[in-house]
């Protein structure tokens, strides 16, 4: 599970550092999604053929794979339709946070956004069988806490109700693009090896709806996006490294990984974009920025250092005694 960790967090990162490269685009939001996810699924649409071609030059002819079976068609089926929905929920987040980012600031809409793991983790243990401990329940509070008080320098004023709902909508299509995830490859194990192909099938859902929605607001000629020389650059950063590959290491290792922690530390990625924004713009990091990263990173760490040492002090299974049901001895890992 490391490598799902490390994959993880390397995509929370890249995506924390979106709204710097963002802010380089003199493009409305509609239209840097619809590049951004054109450009990430083309990406990974030329690696899933370079791929398939690999793999062809090397499969043995005296022993193709094959997957038989009307049951096992079904679930590949499923898992495919799963993966799309969440490609799609994904380009639906995006789109209503963007429009949520004009309408009521970074800030406010961040915060409604990541109402999102909120809402996975509450439902975890109805959909994933997962239970909530007080350890998890206590850092996952000071994470939610912790986003608070990072986003906090947005939310005076009056707010427009648009924008809150557009906000809520975003935070609902983020968690519905979590639970997706999980069940696909729930539904078909196997799958989580596939990444390549799952992500390609998830951007391009994303970009899908994303084009979907620019032509039904704007015609087609809206695809055309007018971007001038300077936008070239950070276009292609923001398409190919931060969605094309962020999306590849977040999609492989979302559905290896414990759906609460997937919550908790998806909270590591407006802590990043604070940092980052604070390190590169300039830009001011108070005193209640500072207090809501210890929280996010504490309540982070909290949760999984609660988790593994909780796993550590569980005896082995064959040391219990059907009788009296008391541990003989405790063995912890080396």
């Amino acid at each position: 599970m490391g490598k799902s960790y490390a994959a993880y967090l390397s995509s929370l990162l890249l995506f924390g550092s979106n709204g710097i490269v963002a802010a380089m685009i003199a493009l409305p939001s509609l239209d840097i999604v619809v590049a951004r996810t054109f450009l990430g699924a083309l990406l990974l649409g030329m690696l899933c053929v370079a791929a398939a071609l690999v793999r062809r030059m090397r499969r043995d002819a005296s022993s193709p794979t094959q997957e038989s079976g009307k049951g096992s068609t079904t679930s590949r089926m499923a898992s495919i339709a799963l993966f799309a929905c969440s490609g799609a929920a994904l380009g639906i987040s995006w789109i209503a946070l963007f429009e949520a980012y004009r309408l009521v600031g970074v800030g406010t809409a961040s915060l409604l956004y990541y109402c999102g793991p909120v809402i996975v983790m509450a439902l975890a243990p109805v959909l994933f069988k997962e239970r909530i401990d007080t350890a998890k329940a206590l850092g996952f509070a000071a994470v939610v806490l912790g986003a608070c008080l990072v986003s906090i320098q947005a939310l005076g004023g009056g707010q427009d109700a648009r924008g809150l709902l557009l906000g809520a909508v975003s935070a609902c299509a983020y968690a519905a693009m979590i639970v997706c995830s999980k069940k696909a490859v729930a539904v078909r194990p196997d799958a989580a090896g596939k990444g390549l192909r799952n992500t390609f099938i998830q951007l391009f859902a994303g970009f899908a709806v994303a084009a979907g929605y620019c032509i039904a607001t704007q015609g087609f000629e809206a695809l055309l996006i007018p971007a001038a020389p300077s936008d070239i650059a950070p276009l292609l950063v923001l398409g190919l490294l931060n969605t094309g590959v962020g999306c590849f290491f977040y999609f492989t290792s979302v559905g290896k990984l414990p759906v609460q922690t997937v919550a908790v530390l998806g909270y590591l990625e407006p802590l990043s974009a604070v940092v980052l924004s604070a390190l590169i713009l300039g830009e001011p990091l108070g005193a209640a920025q500072i207090v809501g990263a210890v929280l996010i990173v504490g309540g982070a760490a909290f949760c999984e250092l609660s988790d593994s040492l909780r796993k550590r002090a569980l005896p082995p299974l064959a040391s219990l005694n059907t009788t009296d049901r008391t541990p003989k001895s405790i063995a912890f890992p080396r």
